[in-house]
């Protein structure tokens, strides 16, 4: 299988489950982030909070560093996930029938 292949979302049950889970913490790393970059942000309007805010700047920076990570972390669990013979295209042979 390939990445980023969108057949691969809904090849089978646990597929979507996975993708749905991943959707998951894809949002909860974002939102997160952005509430960061929010309140950093508002910290920078006063002096004393200045430090606080530089921190919540860079943690906000890595959380969405953290966001393609999620991606490529479903995308590569996807390619393992075995996909049942109904849910394959026509003509197309199952991984171990085609490595033979």
């Amino acid at each position: 299988m390939k990445l980023f292949d969108q057949t691969l979302r809904s090849a089978s049950p646990d597929h979507a489950e996975l993708v749905r889970r991943y959707e998951l913490y894809r949002t909860l790393v974002e939102f997160f982030a952005a509430l960061f970059f929010i309140v950093g942000s508002i910290f920078f309007f006063y002096q004393s909070l200045l430090f606080a805010g530089t921190w919540l700047f860079l943690i906000g920076s890595i959380l969405f560093a953290v966001r393609p990570t999620v991606r490529l972390a479903l995308e590569l669990r996807l390619t393992q996930l075995p996909v049942p013979d109904e849910f394959r295209p026509y003509g197309s042979l199952p991984e171990a029938s085609a490595k033979k």
